[in-house]
C-alpha cells in the first residue's frame, strides 16, 4: 500500500468520524473563532514536534483562510471548503483523535495526513486565496 493510500484512509476515516462536528462549526462565524483560537493555542503548543513542523505552513494557510472568511474580508470560499478547512483544524486542535496525539512521533502522523489530504484538495482554492492575499500586501 502507497504511503499517499494510507493518508487517504486516514482522512476517509476522520471525515466520517468528524464531518458532521465540523459542519456544525463551518455554519458558525463565531464557532469558527473559537475553534481558531484552539488551533491557535496548539500550534504554540506543539510548534516543536518535527510532523507539525512540516504541516505548520498549511495550517497557518488554514488559518488565514478561515480568518479572512470570518472577518467578510474574502468572500470566495465556498461551504465545501470552508468545511474542509474546519475539517482540518478541528482534527488537528483534538488531542485525542484517531491516533492520540500523546503518542510520540506516531500521534501526529494521522493529523499530518488528514491536512495533507485536505491542502491537497482544495489547492486550486487555496492557490486563489494565496493570490488574493499577495493582492492585499502589494496590490497592483
Amino acid at each position: 500500500m502507497s504511503v499517499r493510500t494510507e493518508y487517504e484512509q486516514v482522512f476517509e476515516k476522520a471525515r466520517r468520524l468528524y464531518e458532521s462536528r465540523a459542519e456544525k462549526i463551518a455554519t458558525c462565524d463565531k464557532k469558527i473563532r473559537l475553534l481558531l483560537n484552539r488551533v491557535s493555542r496548539r500550534l504554540k503548543e506543539v510548534s516543536s514536534t518535527p510532523l507539525v513542523m512540516e504541516a505548520r505552513f498549511q495550517l497557518e494557510v488554514f488559518v488565514r483562510m478561515l480568518t479572512a472568511h470570518v472577518q467578510r474580508r474574502y468572500k470566495s470560499l465556498s461551504p465545501r471548503s470552508i468545511g474542509l478547512l474546519v475539517l482540518g483544524l478541528f482534527y488537528f486542535a483534538l488531542p485525542m483523535d484517531l491516533v492520540p496525539d500523546f503518542i510520540p512521533f506516531v500521534g501526529y502522523v494521522d493529523d499530518l495526513s488528514v491536512i495533507l489530504a485536505i491542502y491537497k484538495s482544495l489547492q486550486v482554492d487555496i492557490e486563489r486565496f494565496l493570490d488574493w492575499e499577495r493582492n492585499q500586501i502589494h496590490p497592483e
